[in-house]
């Protein structure tokens, strides 16, 4: 791929791509000391319409899944309990221990069986609109660590794995994953153990919580796990991209996939050590974006606002073939830049380039041995 980070169109794209987001997004918080006290998904769907990227007849508003729905994957007994807690407010200790509800990670807030029950409506709804081909970007559906019976890491349902079941009811047999969040998918691998039908990767920073995903795990044998060291730069990231990634994508040759793009890997997130700049998970998104005819989009960690906001909504222009390197800020993108807070260090004095430009300037570097020997290591298919 040259320079330009917006991907020739093709079969795959040639379609226009559609977007799913929701206003339950804008006032949600998971409370003010949660990591996802922020806005992520209302500011990346801000910026994408105020810099004229996003049409009103692009845009649908998610679903929210059915209880039903939610139990092609999860128990239904923590589906019930899920739905308690957002209507009392509170957990027991029998209800907090065995669902891992109400602690720190997975708080009891508001929305908390309607947020996660919206964005696994989206991952579902995706499903069926890609059923004859195209692409749809779901921003809110990359809640990669839900478990069937616990929530973990921040997500209650795995809307994810919900997309790929939808997926797999349409009678496709070759389903790829590939999961680009500084934490590895270990909720989409273990769904997927033993079925031959779905090959997920995952690139995550090593020895990062969930600490699993390491080098040799290839679960049931259709994982390939990518763990990648602190520092990670994008020339580094890209070398993985071409490497490992497209060459399994190929020999895998998927009827479909879904793309997690997580932004916590970027430099300015505060949960990881990985040092991306968004045009990294730009191009990777366009590198990847061609290689199945129907293709899901979705978001997943990333926990500072400036940079996960323009992180995903450049992920938007790269989908629709414009290279968002090259696009100058609209002043209504910059007044949404502008209205943004973040009530942590790093938030109360921001930087002036998370307001005056959509990319970071690129974090090039050399290729470590490590990253050339991971990306050697997985490239295999059988």
């Amino acid at each position: 791929m040259p320079d330009s980070v917006a991907p020739p169109l093709s079969s795959a794209t040639t379609i226009r791509p559609l977007y799913l987001g929701g206003e339950i997004y804008r006032h949600s918080s998971y409370g003010r000391k949660h990591p996802l006290s922020i806005p992520r998904v209302s500011v990346a769907t801000d910026l994408a319409r105020a810099m004229g990227w996003l049409r009103d007849d692009h845009y649908l508003d998610s679903p929210q899944a059915t209880a039903e729905q939610l139990a092609r994957f999860h128990d239904r007994d923590y589906i019930a309990a899920v739905q308690r807690a957002e209507r009392d407010q509170r957990v027991d200790l029998d209800t907090a221990l065995r669902y891992a509800l109400g602690k720190l990670e997975n708080p009891v807030f508001p929305e908390m069986y309607r947020r996660p029950a919206i964005a696994a409506g989206a991952a579902i709804l995706a499903a069926d609109l890609v059923r004859d081909g195209g692409v749809v970007h779901s921003p809110a559906s990359g809640t990669h660590h839900a478990r069937p019976g616990r929530a973990s890491g921040f997500c209650f349902f795995n809307a994810p794995v919900l997309g790929i079941l939808a997926l797999l009811d349409q009678g496709l047999d070759r389903i790829l994953y590939v999961d680009l969040d500084a934490h590895h998918g270990d909720g989409v691998q273990d769904a997927f153990h033993d079925d031959e039908r779905v090959l997920t990767i995952s690139t995550h920073e090593e020895g990062r919580w969930p600490y699993t995903g390491k080098l040799d795990d290839r679960a049931g044998g259709m994982a390939r796990n990518i763990p990648l060291p602190p520092g990670l730069n994008d020339d580094e990231f890209r070398h993985v991209v071409e490497e490992a990634i497209i060459p399994l994508a190929v020999a895998f040759r998927p009827q479909a996939m879904m793309i997690q793009t997580g932004a916590d890997a970027l430099a300015d997130d505060p949960l990881s050590r990985l040092s991306l700049s968004n045009r990294a998970l730009w191009r990777a998104v366009g590198d990847l974006v061609g290689l199945a005819p129907r293709t899901i989009v979705v978001g997943g960690g990333g926990y500072n606002p400036w940079s996960v906001g323009r992180a995903w909504a450049g992920i938007w222009a790269v989908l629709n073939g414009i290279d968002p390197t090259e696009a100058s800020l609209t002043p209504a993108a910059a007044a949404v830049l502008k209205s943004l807070t973040w009530d942590r260090r790093e938030g109360r004095n921001p930087p002036r380039r998370w307001f005056d430009s959509l990319a970071d300037a690129p974090h090039e570097g050399p290729i470590r041995d490590m990253v050339r020997q991971a990306a050697a290591s997985v490239r295999d298919l059988w």
